[in-house]
C-alpha cells in the first residue's frame, strides 16, 4: 500500500534522493522558485504528511457577502494598480485537441483568446485605461500557438510584458519515490504541476517583482477557458476597500458541480480553506456531494494582493506552503503498462488556507462559464448563452442562473465528433434543462429542445432529429427514440 512504500522509505528519502530531483531540476534548467516549491511537495510525500482533508477537520460555510448586495461605489482608478492575468496553460487533449485550449472556437468565428482580446480592449475604452495590464501564464505546450494568434491585436502588449510560462515538475516513482526514469521518451519524466504553480512561477520569472516595481499591488486572475471571468471594477473596489490579502469568488453550487472541490472552513482556526475531491477521503465522499452541507464552489476566479503575496514568500523561505494533492498516472501517459508514478500538484484556490484574512464572495453564475468538456462546449454554443457587447459570454436571463446539463454520449467526446452532431449549429438550449444524448445521431437545423430530453438511437448507423420541438418546460422527461 501507499502507507507501507511511504514507512519503507521514510524521512530519510529526503537526504537520500532529494539531491537527485535536484541535480535533475538544475539540468532541466528550472529556476530556483520552481525547484523550491517542489521540494516543498516532495517533503510533504516522504514525510508522510496527511494529503486528505477528513470530514472531522472541517465545517461548512454559512453565509459570504454576495456580490448583488454589495454596496459600494466602483472605483476605475484602481485598475491603474491592477494586473489582469488569464492561465494559459492547458492544452485540449481531453477534448481531442493538440494546442491551446483557448484557440478552440467558442462563437461566431471566435476564439477564447479573441474574446479575452476583445474584452481587454472593450475595457481600455470604456474606463479610458490604456495601460491596462493584461497577462497570461503560458505552459511550454501552449507559447508559441497562444503567442502567434495574439499578434494581431497590437496593443494587448509582447514578450515578457505579455506572459510568463509555468514551471515543469519530475514526476516521482510510486514504488520508491526515486526520480521516474524513461529514457525513450524522456520528455515523459516531467508534469505540469497544477495551476497552484502560479506563484512560483511569478516569483520564478521576475514577474512578481516587476510587477511590484512598476506599482502594481492587485491581480485578478481567471482561467482562459471561463469566459465570464472579466476584470469588474465593483468586485475591484471590494476586494480593496475589504483590506483582505486573497479574495476568492465562489458560486453556489448545483448538481451539475457536486464533483468539484468545494470552499469549507477550517474546523480548528475558522480559517477558510478549499477541499478538492483529490483531498476527500473515500469514507467521506456522500459528504462532499451533499451541495446542502457545502454550499459554495470554488470559479477560480481569484483576487490577490501582490504586496501580501511576496511576504508569504518571504516568510516561508521562497516557497508558499500550498495544500498537496497526489495523482497516481503511468510515467507515460498513453503507456498503461509503463512505470506507475505519483504526479504532485496543487490548486492555485488553495492559497487561501494561506493567506491570514482571506475571504471570499458570492458572484452571480454568469461569471462562470467555462469549458471544460463537449458537453459545455455544446451548451456554450446554444442560445442558452448570449455575447454582450463588451465581449463576455453569459447565460440568457431566462436560465435564472442555471446551465443547462448536458451529457452526451462517449462517442462525442472529441470536439470533431461533436460537430458531426451539430452539423448545422447547435439546437435551441434556452428551455432545455436537461439533455442526454445516447447513440450516433445528428440534429436538424431548427431543432429546440424543453424540460428534460433524452434522445436515443439504439440502432446501428447515424440518425437525424428532424426540427421541431422536443419536451416541454415543467414536464415529464421526454424520451425521442429514433
Amino acid at each position: 500500500t501507499f502507507i507501507d512504500i511511504v514507512s519503507a522509505v521514510g524521512p530519510s528519502a529526503m537526504k537520500q534522493l532529494w539531491p537527485k530531483y535536484q541535480e535533475k531540476m538544475e539540468k532541466e534548467g528550472c529556476n530556483e522558485a520552481a525547484i523550491a516549491a517542489f521540494k516543498y511537495n516532495y517533503r510533504k510525500l516522504v514525510c508522510k504528511a496527511d494529503m486528505m482533508i477528513p470530514e472531522s477537520k472541517i465545517e461548512g460555510v454559512d453565509s459570504l457577502p454576495e456580490l448583488e448586495k454589495v454596496k459600494v461605489k466602483p472605483d476605475p482608478k484602481l485598475l491603474k494598480k491592477t494586473v489582469m492575468l488569464k492561465l494559459n496553460g492547458g492544452l485540449g487533449t481531453g477534448m481531442g485537441l493538440e494546442k491551446a485550449k483557448s484557440l478552440l472556437e467558442v462563437t461566431g468565428g471566435n476564439t477564447f483568446l479573441d474574446l479575452i482580446a476583445k474584452q481587454v480592449d472593450s475595457m481600455k475604452t470604456e474606463f479610458k485605461a490604456k495601460d491596462l495590464q493584461f497577462m497570461l501564464m503560458n505552459s511550454f505546450a501552449t507559447s508559441k500557438d497562444t503567442l502567434e494568434a495574439l499578434a494581431k491585436y497590437e496593443d494587448l502588449g509582447t514578450g515578457e510584458d505579455l506572459e510568463f510560462v509555468q514551471n515543469k515538475a519530475p514526476k516521482v516513482t510510486a514504488s520508491d519515490f526515486s526520480p521516474a526514469d524513461w529514457p525513450k521518451e524522456p520528455g515523459h519524466e516531467f508534469c505540469p504541476p497544477g495551476h497552484g504553480d502560479l506563484y512560483p512561477a511569478m516569483v520564478g520569472s521576475g514577474t512578481l517583482d516587476k510587477l511590484l516595481k512598476k506599482g502594481f499591488k492587485y491581480m485578478f486572475v481567471s482561467n482562459s477557458d471561463n469566459l465570464g471571468a472579466t476584470m469588474d471594477v465593483k468586485l475591484l473596489t471590494h476586494f480593496v476597500n475589504s483590506k483582505a490579502p486573497f479574495m476568492m469568488e465562489v458560486a453556489t453550487r448545483t448538481d451539475a458541480d457536486k464533483k468539484g472541490g468545494h470552499l469549507a472552513k477550517d474546523a480548528k482556526t475558522g480559517g477558510l480553506l478549499l477541499r478538492e475531491s483529490a483531498q476527500c477521503p473515500e469514507e467521506d465522499e456522500k459528504a462532499f456531494q451533499d451541495v446542502s452541507k457545502y454550499t459554495f464552489f470554488n470559479t477560480n476566479n481569484l483576487w490577490v494582493d501582490l504586496v501580501a503575496l511576496k511576504s508569504i514568500f518571504e516568510k516561508h523561505g521562497g516557497s508558499i506552503p500550498l495544500p498537496v494533492m497526489k495523482n497516481s498516472k503511468t510515467v507515460d501517459p498513453r503507456d498503461k503498462k509503463s512505470t506507475p508514478v505519483l504526479q504532485l500538484e496543487t490548486a492555485m484556490g488553495a492559497a487561501i488556507s494561506c493567506f491570514e484574512g482571506a475571504t471570499a464572495v458570492v458572484i452571480p453564475r454568469e461569471r462562470f462559464a467555462p469549458v471544460k468538456t463537449t458537453n459545455d462546449l455544446l451548451a456554450l454554443r446554444s442560445d442558452a448563452y448570449q455575447v454582450t457587447k463588451d465581449f463576455r459570454i453569459t447565460l440568457a436571463p431566462e436560465r435564472n442562473g442555471v446551465p443547462p446539463n448536458i451529457k452526451l454520449d462517449g462517442r462525442y467526446k472529441f470536439v470533431d465528433a461533436m460537430e458531426q452532431l451539430i452539423p448545422e449549429g447547435a439546437p435551441s438550449l434556452v428551455g432545455c434543462k436537461s439533455l442526454a444524448v445516447e447513440g450516433e445521431v445528428a440534429f436538424a437545423k431548427g431543432v429546440v429542445f424543453k424540460g428534460d430530453v433524452v434522445v436515443k438511437n439504439a440502432g446501428d448507423g447515424l440518425k437525424t432529429l428532424a426540427a421541431g420541438t422536443y419536451g416541454t418546460e415543467g414536464g415529464e422527461k421526454a424520451v425521442v427514440e429514433l
